[in-house]
């Protein structure tokens, strides 16, 4: 076993067991806990069209039942032959050595020049491996980035992009430079929500725009679509309602699959509803259940650049509230229970505390509008009763604006409407307060 190669044993693993790649792709993903692999995939690296990196070996390993040192030493036995084929490939012997001139042979010259090029190609700081290891971590961290602690996925973030932007400082070849701009978008993307969250919107704008930078660079016409629906939630929450209105249909008009239409249209709806154009509002929420409709297959990563119905439906009651009278209040109330439903049932990272958070801030302010100040307790119980430093800026925004409320003339100075009002007011003071012991930043 020691001079065999990742591809061939990984083929005599799964033909031992009586296997189909897809079943090893299954087991994989039974493991890992998410349908990262299929059995194309699990071809791939038979072939050695590609060869699994660490953190994919550790869980082949577990589906072959063997040590992780196996792959990782038929791995080494692979990477040595394709290496030392390369050499040979691209820069023979029987080239000129680098530096060297032929005077007075025009042809010799330009084979020169030639060699010097193929030793500029084989010259690159990614291969492979590290492009596969970095996809792998961008989609942990943006699976988890909408159920964890902020804070906790902050210096992370920062690490991985500052990696990825010295990585294309240096030089790849083609496709895996494509790679990496579609990485760098995505974890400038993961920056902006950062800031965005904790109220750096000039910050956030900042990342916005480099991430849609390197999405151009990529390519990638659903990286670009997202990018303007966090260039439209900027806007939104600096107050400029109609620039959001107008990123979001921006953003509408790139050629992108998934869950991204009916996200864009969605917030498309709920800034119109905000300027008064109810008509506009309600023709986009129809939009965006259309576009729902039309989804086929899954999103290409999942966590915050994915747009899951239960996050559909708490924008809807947002826009619906917005929108006003007693029939779009009955309405935003049901979608925003049904969000805090589906919410609920979702597996642990995909239980967005933040779109909680709103789902039970628009269900108060539904039974506010209808008169019912006991209902409206109710629905702030979940969220007064919650730790403060989970709550992002639009959500202590949020809070203001409802107590704010609470203090109207409607209310005669009520006793309950009093206390809830203060008790809000507390909770917004202590969710704007600085981290008590905020993160080292690598330097």
């Amino acid at each position: 076993m020691g001079d065999t190669g990742i591809g061939a044993l990984l083929v005599r693993l799964r033909t031992e067991r009586g296997w189909s790649q897809q079943r090893v792709a299954d087991e994989y993903n039974a493991l890992e806990g998410r349908s990262a692999k299929t059995g194309k995939e699990i071809g791939r690296y038979e072939r050695e069209a590609r060869v699994p990196v660490p953190y994919t070996r550790k869980y082949l390993a577990q589906v072959f039942d063997v040590d992780v040192a196996v792959l990782d030493q038929a791995v080494a036995v692979s990477k040595g032959r394709r290496d030392g084929a390369a050499e040979v490939e691209i820069v023979p012997s029987a080239l000129p050595s680098e530096g060297a001139v032929v005077r007075g042979d025009p042809l010799s010259e330009d084979a020169v020049r030639s060699a010097e090029f193929a030793r500029f190609i084989a010259q690159r700081n990614a291969d492979e491996f590290v492009v596969e290891q970095l996809e792998a971590d961008v989609g942990r961290l943006v699976r988890t980035y909408v159920s964890h602690p902020l804070m906790e996925q902050y210096v992370e973030i920062k690490r991985l992009r500052d990696g990825v932007f010295e990585l294309l400082r240096g030089r790849q070849h083609p496709r895996q430079t494509t790679d990496l701009y579609l990485s760098a978008s995505r974890l400038c993307g993961l920056s902006a929500h950062v800031c965005l969250d904790l109220g750096a919107y000039d910050s956030a704008a900042t990342h916005a725009r480099t991430a849609r930078a390197c999405a151009d660079a990529a390519g990638h016409e659903g990286m670009l679509a997202w990018v303007r629906a966090v260039e439209s939630l900027i806007a939104y929450w600096t107050g400029r309602y109609e620039q959001a209105a107008r990123l979001a249909q921006t953003g509408r008009r790139h050629r992108a699959s998934g869950s991204i239409g009916a996200r864009l249209a969605s917030l498309e709806a709920r800034a119109l509803a905000i300027v008064g154009d109810s008509a506009g509002a309600l023709a986009a929420l129809s939009d965006a259940e259309r576009s729902r409709e039309a989804i086929s297959g899954r999103d290409e990563v999942l966590g915050v650049f994915d747009f899951p119905a239960a996050k559909q439906f708490a924008y809807a009651g947002t826009t619906l509230l917005a929108v006003g009278g007693q029939e779009h209040v009955h309405r935003a109330i049901v979608s925003a229970e049904t969000a805090i439903r589906l919410y609920r049932s979702a597996d642990g990272d995909d239980q967005s505390v933040g779109d909680l958070f709103a789902a039970h801030l628009d269900l108060a302010s539904g039974h506010l509008l209808l008169g019912d100040l006991e209902g409206t307790e109710e629905m702030l119980g979940f969220v007064l009763q919650s730790s403060p430093e989970r709550m992002s800026a639009s959500i202590v925004r949020r809070l203001t604006v409802l107590g704010r409320e609470l203090g109207g003339p409607q209310y005669g100075g009520a006793a309950q409407a009093v206390r809830l009002r203060e008790r809000l007011q507390h909770t917004a003071v202590r969710a704007s307060l600085p981290p008590a012991h905020p993160p080292e930043l690598p330097t």
